[in-house]
Formats: structure tokens, sequence, C-alpha cells
């Protein structure tokens, strides 16, 4: 029998993966060039943009098939912290990092639920557990 919680997990892990993937799609259709130099106009090394990059589209794609959603999660969530830190926290709550702390909330979130329903996870990992 399905469970609330799992159909939760599920929207949420769909919106999560969703989000980054198109995020991750902009900055490479944008130009990476042009995060490149955002990165380094804030004194990050360039290359961290790539780093961004594939795990926003490839971490995206993850989290929607439900393929390491844990370890996904845990890089979304140290990315969320980078850019509340680094870009958002000047600009304070509203108009700032709101929409960070709420993708952060559900990245901790798919971090260390259980499982969420279709997802590749537990055809790879099968479990006993409910």
């Amino acid at each position: 029998m399905i469970k609330r919680y799992e159909i939760g997990a599920l929207i949420l892990r769909l919106f999560l993966g969703f989000t980054f993937f198109i995020h991750g799609l902009d900055k490479f259709q944008g130009g990476i060039s042009n995060t490149v130099g955002f990165f380094d106009s804030l004194g990050l090394p360039g290359f961290l943009a790539y780093v961004v990059v594939v795990i926003e589209l490839i971490g995206g794609i993850a989290l929607i098939l439900g393929i390491g959603t844990r370890v996904v999660s845990i890089l979304i969530a140290l990315l969320m912290v980078g850019a509340i830190i680094k870009v958002k926290l000047a600009k304070g709550f509203l108009g700032g990092y709101e929409l960070d702390v709420a993708l952060l909330a559900i990245s901790i979130y798919l971090a260390i639920a259980n499982r969420s329903l279709f997802a590749l996870d537990n055809i790879i990992f099968k479990s006993n557990q409910d």
C-alpha cells in the first residue's frame, strides 16, 4: 500500500530534480563562459562553474529517475549553502535567499528520507523496510 509520505517524497524529488535540471540547462545554454565569469567575479575559481552545471544537469536527471537520491541531495544541499553564503545572504531573506532555503530543506529531507515512490534506487537497493 502506498503511504502518504512516499507520495510527498516523490513530489519533492521530482520538483527538486526538474528545478535543478532546468537551472543547469539554462547555465549551459546561456554560455558556460558567462557562468565562469560570474564565479570569477565572486572570487570563486571559474572551474567550479563546470562542477555546478554538471551537478545541476546530471543530478537533476538522477533525481527525476530516482538514482542516487541521497548523494545527489547532499550535493545539492552543499550547492545551496554555497549560494546562500556567497551570493544571496547580503540580499536578505525576502527577495534574496528564501527560495534557496526551501530548496535546501527539500534536499535535506530527501537525503534523510527512507525512500521515494517510483525511484530506481528502490530497484537497485532492494530493502524490506517500510
